[in-house]
């Protein structure tokens, strides 16, 4: 009974209890808890780029050749990176009328430079002059382009070749998966040293003007869920998209409380085939690339996220700078495990993408486990959606 309640999750949510009140009452001694947290973020940055890399190879390297590339997977990674780039943008555009207020005892570390927006630098900034100097900078969409590109590659080698090639980095995206799930066992200490050290330093005030952040992700994500994504079923699949979500709905109660696409897959194929009457094919190859490369909850979140915390730290994001987190965002999000919190781990990336302080995710992890529930949730959803859409247009 003991071992059950002691999870990753259970401990982590006392440890924001537990660190508010240490930040409130132990203020002298939790102070010096910044290195533990400075750790934690470097634990989780230093893992970032080798999982996005591996992660996006073998999402499109595990396609059994080109022509399977085009026939199901060309549909599901339309499908997969349209609603994900819409799922940025409903957040984007709700941060935008929500207009969050900047707290007025956060101060920003460094000066960030706003340059003009030009078409040639949006498209510079896509294309990767040297890759091993992208990877040593961490320029994720440099990194997620090149991956893409080397993978469809690879798909046209010779099988002995090509089987190398992806043995290779599937054993890397394992070995960075189970190092992930390492460092967010960590989460509960790494929570209690960030959370404590922002109250001890800063006073409740930031973390009660989270309400402003969790009203702009929910209400993202219930438009997204409700909204988006039936429109979609409605108009390229022909399905009621309600009566569906009550035929999967055991899925969806499987990612809310796991937080985990992975966990929630066996679920999610056996309601799909079951209780939907999917396609197995279609299903067994749809929902576990879903899986992997479909976050709408989570590139949603992350969108709002980078937008919150820079206007906490008084921070107005230029247009180019919206137009970079719309991109990061998405592409980050398509690079995300899925286990419980991975999306700290691309979040990294997405605040370094427009020059926002790291420690301002310390801000957001008093929230993180609730939303994180309800963004897996939307991941899943989304993974439904596109399995029931995609099984009318196979043959």
């Amino acid at each position: 009974m003991l071992k059950r309640f002691l999870t990753v999750e259970n401990l982590t949510f006392l440890a924001i209890i537990f660190g508010v009140l240490a930040g409130i009452y132990l203020k002298d001694l939790v102070i010096h808890l910044k290195i533990v947290g400075d750790a934690f973020l470097s634990l989780l940055k230093m893992i970032t780029i080798p999982l996005i890399f591996a992660s996006i190879f073998i999402s499109i390297a595990s396609l059994t050749s080109i022509q399977d590339l085009k026939n199901l997977g060309l549909k599901a990674l339309l499908y997969y990176f349209s609603t994900t780039f819409l799922a940025v943008l409903t957040g984007i555009l709700i941060v935008n009328l929500i207009h969050f207020h900047p707290v007025s005892d956060i101060n920003i570390t460094h000066n960030i430079e706003h340059k003009p927006f030009t078409v040639e630098a949006l498209i510079k900034s896509f294309i990767p002059s040297n890759i091993f100097q992208s990877l040593s900078e961490g320029k994720v969409l440099h990194i997620i382009i090149f991956s893409m590109l080397f993978a469809l590659a690879v798909l046209t080698l010779q099988k002995s070749k090509k089987e190398i090639i992806t043995n290779f980095f599937d054993g890397i995206n394992d070995a960075m998966l189970t190092i992930a799930k390492w460092i967010i066992n960590l989460s509960p200490i790494g929570v209690f040293a960030l959370i404590s050290y922002i109250v001890a330093e800063k006073g409740l005030g930031a973390i009660l003007s989270l309400w402003q952040y969790v009203l702009a992700v929910v209400l993202g994500l219930f438009i997204h869920a409700f909204i988006n994504l039936p429109i979609i079923g409605f108009i390229f699949g022909k399905f009621n998209p309600y009566k569906y979500f009550l035929k999967v709905k055991e899925a969806l109660l499987i990612a809310f409380s796991t937080s985990s696409s992975s966990a929630t897959l066996p679920v999610s194929l056996e309601v799909a085939e079951k209780k939907a009457n999917i396609d197995k094919k279609v299903a067994g190859f749809v929902l576990p690339l879903g899986a992997t490369v479909n976050m709408d909850g989570t590139a949603l979140y992350e969108a709002v996220a980078v937008m919150f915390v820079a206007s906490m730290y008084g921070m107005d994001l230029s247009l180019t700078e919206q137009i970079i987190v719309f991109f990061t965002a998405s592409l980050a999000a398509i690079g995300a495990a899925g286990i419980p919190s991975a999306g700290l781990v691309t979040m990294t990336l997405v605040f370094s993408a427009v020059g926002i302080p790291l420690e301002g995710i310390a801000l957001i992890l008093v929230v993180d486990r609730f939303l994180d529930m309800l963004r897996t949730a939307t991941n899943v959803w989304g993974d439904l959606i596109g399995t029931k859409i995609i099984s009318r247009y196979f043959n």
